[in-house]
């Protein structure tokens, strides 16, 4: 079947559950790092009912660490899962992955939600949160690494939707957090809502995955009639036909409709027409491709180390990309208080110009690729843009950190960290976006799958460096 002759996804039906899918893949990461205040809150020995789960927390005391913890541990499965993705994925079918993922993933943040209702000690409380973050996080990885595997086999604006969905998980966990906190209700029932609408997301996710047409169709029956053929919904074709499995598989499924059309055609009397002929002619072409006998004619394949050769330098870029922006957020940022006196804004500081700014400007740098690819991949200037981010490291660190021992305060007012906030997040998203958009140009058609495979683990490690890097800056503080 010609590109031009694949069925449509009317009414986007399958692009809508992709970009649920996407949101749902980054809630869990995004609702914990949120929550850092009301979490050391929690960790501090306040009562649970005392703290909503923006207020600024923090103590000279924190001897847990929790933000540090939770963003290693939320990142060093994504690598782990990335370095075991092949066997993995070749041992459990993908529906099993995938739905036992989201349904894990769904019963640890009830489990979440629950102990918002429940006083125990800090030690057992970080003790048992720092394992759901793992599992959760664990089962994101892969949860994020199986839908990635399924929009490998549909059009690119697919993956576009997907990240799109990924990139707006962080700007709905932050406004989820000030919703609460501007709800007017006590504060133990504002974080219980708080975390209950990530179980709702995961809801959704589920739902959206099931109703893919994909499945609905499977449920039917596994080889259609022609009536049922003709009468499909749009969404529905265009499911079976992308999300095929195997491509020999649908290629023979494709074949099997095509001669099923023809036949009947002939039978019910219909003269022959240009379409009919085409399509006659591109089904006896694929018939003699069948009918060949296989020779010795596939592509050896391609090297790890030839393909590694061609794209370090972009590779280790990604990796410095994300290692500066794990190493300070939300470790450091979230300790930046706001300069002014008590009140609603001081209240709404760290949930806004935090976590809501970030979110918001990281989008928009990676929508910002769908524009302008600058530098290109030829360019020494995008190592010199990436060296630059380090900057960003003193520059938060000198913010207006209140509990501190060694660094002096050097930028004490507000506007300088949102400043730095708004360079840091469209930096990030942008530099991302770049270097995993130019890695395949960089290498032959053929090598591309490898490449991708080889920048998902660039992108795992740059995060658990910036993870572990963390508790050196904090240190420093």
């Amino acid at each position: 079947m010609a590109r031009g002759d694949a069925p449509r996804d009317s009414y986007h039906l399958v692009g809508i559950s992709f970009f649920i899918l996407g949101l749902g893949t980054l809630l869990p990461w995004n609702f914990f790092i949120t929550a850092i205040p009301y979490f050391q809150g929690r960790l501090a020995g306040a009562n649970n009912t005392a703290e909503t789960p923006g207020t600024n927390h923090t103590s000279p005391a924190d001897t847990f660490n929790f933000n540090n913890w939770v963003t290693l541990l939320s990142q060093l499965p994504l690598l782990l899962f990335t370095l075991l993705n092949s066997f993995l994925y070749q041992c459990i079918p993908e529906t099993v992955r995938i739905l036992g993922s989201l349904l894990v993933i769904l019963l640890l943040f009830t489990l979440t939600a629950v102990l918002v209702k429940v006083d125990m000690s800090p030690g057992l409380f970080f003790s048992i949160t720092m394992a759901s973050v793992w599992f959760i996080n664990s089962f994101g990885a892969v949860l994020q690494g199986s839908l990635f595997g399924q929009l490998g086999t549909m059009p690119s604006k697919y993956s576009t939707l997907f990240l799109s969905g990924q990139g707006l998980a962080g700007i709905f966990a932050a406004l989820a957090m000030i919703i609460s906190m501007a709800s007017g209700v006590d504060a133990q029932t504002s974080a219980l809502g708080y975390f209950v609408t990530p179980c709702v997301g995961t809801i959704m996710s589920i739902m959206c995955y099931l109703s893919l047409p994909r499945l609905v169709s499977l449920v039917l029956g596994s080889r259609p009639t022609l009536e049922h053929h003709r009468y499909r919904p749009e969404s529905e074709k265009f499911a079976r036909y992308y999300l095929a499995k195997k491509p020999s598989k649908a290629q023979g499924q494709e074949l099997e409709t095509k001669a099923e059309l023809l036949q009947s055609d002939e039978k019910n009397g219909i003269p022959s027409s240009p379409q009919k002929a085409a399509l006659t002619l591109d089904l006896d072409l694929e018939k003699e491709t069948e009918v060949e006998p296989e020779e010795p004619q596939k592509p050896e394949k391609p090297s790890v180390f030839i393909v590694l050769r061609k794209i370090w330098l972009t590779a280790l870029c990604l990796v410095l990309v994300f290692t500066v922006t794990l190493s300070v957020f939300p470790a450091i940022t979230a300790m930046v208080t706001s300069s002014t006196s008590p009140g609603k804004w001081s209240q709404f500081f760290n949930p806004i110009c935090c976590f809501l700014l970030f979110n918001v400007m990281d989008c928009l740098g990676r929508s910002l690729t769908s524009y302008f690819l600058w530098p290109d991949e030829d360019s020494r200037l995008l190592p010199l843009l990436v060296c630059l981010r380090v900057l960003f490291v003193p520059l938060f660190m000198l913010c207006h950190v209140p509990e501190r021992s060694r660094l002096p305060v050097l930028f004490p007012q507000d506007a300088y960290f949102i400043t730095f906030m708004l360079l840091f997040a469209v930096s990030n998203g942008y530099l991302v976006s770049l270097t995993m958009c130019l890695a395949p140009r960089q290498v032959l058609p053929q090598e591309r799958e490898v490449t991708g495979t080889l920048m998902t683990f660039f992108l795992a490690l740059g995060l658990s460096c910036g993870a572990s890097l963390s508790f050196l800056f904090k240190a420093l503080l």
